[in-house]
């Protein structure tokens, strides 16, 4: 079972995605983000680190996702992804030097590969859903926006459930509400 979670920022898709996930005996959490020197950012992962149980196993990948997921997925019933967002960011700030269809066609492998991975394990991806906002400035802003729509097109199509959450509520695209 492969599950995508769509939701601006401080919707509620990683509480949502907590609880999805918190059905499962074993968790594994994949965190992508990288800390940095941006405090903001370290205050973020703090806050995430602190909501989740320590039962929990974390993993923490911010490029090589689909080995992460592989690797977890052999001993967890749940397997939670946050956040594919910061996991683009990541990927476009190292491979900044490629050409935009490099990219494109690492993500699509990527996902098709975590797509294959759901048998055994729930994989629960959160993502953010960028593209409702105001136009970026940026031409860089603004090919992210769309690399991060493409994306998500790639993760709702290999997806079985696709939940979208607003103010806290989940709106089902995809699948049966459970």
């Amino acid at each position: 079972m492969l599950t995508l979670i769509l939701g601006g920022a401080r919707s509620g898709k990683s509480r949502l995605a907590q609880r999805l996930a918190a059905r499962g005996e074993r968790v594994c959490y994949i965190a992508t983000a990288q800390p940095g020197d941006d405090v903001e950012m370290l205050s973020r992962i703090e806050r995430h680190r602190a909501h989740r149980p320590a039962s929990w196993r974390t993993i923490e990948e911010p490029l090589a996702l689909a080995d992460a997921v592989d690797r977890a997925a052999r001993d967890a019933d749940a397997v939670l992804v946050d956040c594919l967002t910061v996991w683009l960011s990541n990927l476009s700030w190292n491979y900044r030097d490629r050409e935009p269809a490099f990219l494109e066609d690492l993500v699509r492998s990527e996902i098709a590969r975590i797509a294959s991975l759901g048998n055994s394990s729930h994989i629960i991806l959160v993502s953010n859903e960028v593209g409702c906002a105001t136009v970026p400035e940026s031409a860089v802003a603004r090919a992210f926006r769309d690399a991060q729509g493409l994306l998500n097109q790639r993760a709702a199509e290999a997806a079985d459930e696709v939940i979208l959450v607003v103010a806290g509520l989940p709106l089902h695209l995809k699948g049966a509400a459970q």
